[in-house]
């Protein structure tokens, strides 16, 4: 199968890995859709993809399932949807979370994940494909406060394995990066972000953190493999071996 000609919604395809796979996906010919909450990232976006005619827009905040609903609609029928949207993780020892910014964490990530399953499914063309973000601390969880974004990640595993069953032969993925070069690490690290990326990269075997333009090309291969689906493809630069 290929992306060519093909329409692809990136939920969360103004910034990071969700515009590196907006960059990949147009120089293979497809339509992208890039949906995020902020208009100005979102023209940001465009621009920086060349003002292409076979990119638009849609501002949406999907952790409001009447927002998700909207989203599709005005979308009309397309071919691929990928989720790469993300909230700086909610980290504290256990003893000490917040349980109401536990809740909306969960519904961050979790929640808005598969509210915009149901609502694709009225839009999306049979035989496409969906496919979510989770990454490492799922297998390298943090030994402090690690464990709320541990568990949300991980879920993703045993979500696409039960979706891939309900909607084939629509085909649901799931990737999971390693460490990212992503604007969201102005806000987990700020300044410190460089030396910490250092750092990881000697350990790592590939030698290097990530790019988005790295991690894009995962996303092409499940939605052009026919064959792919429940599954978790990591794409970590060998950081879960370490």
């Amino acid at each position: 199968m290929s992306i060519e000609s093909s329409k692809i919604v990136i939920v969360g395809g103004s910034s990071g890995i969700g515009l590196g796979v907006a960059q990949a996906a147009l120089e293979r010919g497809a339509h992208v859709v890039l949906v995020g909450r902020s208009l100005d990232r979102l023209r940001h976006a465009t621009e920086s993809l060349g003002g292409s005619p076979r990119v638009t827009t849609l501002a949406a905040d999907v952790t409001r399932e009447a927002d998700v609903a909207q989203m599709f609609e005005e979308i009309g029928p397309f071919d691929h949807l990928v989720v790469t949207r993300g909230d700086p993780p909610v980290a504290a020892p256990i003893g000490a979370f917040d349980i109401d910014a536990v809740r909306s964490f969960v519904d961050a990530m979790q929640v808005s994940s598969i509210a915009l399953a149901k609502h694709a499914q009225g839009t999306l063309r049979r035989g496409g494909s969906i496919t979510f973000t989770s990454g490492i601390s799922k297998d390298r969880p943090s030994r402090q406060g690690g464990a709320v974004v541990a568990a949300v990640a991980g879920s993703f595993d045993y979500l696409v394995r039960a979706l891939a069953l309900e909607l084939g032969p629509t085909r649901v993925n799931v990737v999971s990066p390693g460490w990212v070069q992503t604007p969201m690490w102005d806000q987990l690290a700020g300044d410190a972000k460089t030396g910490m990326w250092e750092e990881m990269a000697s350990r790592l075997p590939a030698g290097r953190i990530a790019r988005p333009s790295d991690i894009a090309p995962a996303y092409l291969f499940l939605m052009e493999s026919e064959l792919m689906t429940g599954t978790s493809l990591n794409i970590d630069g060998g950081q879960s071996l370490i």
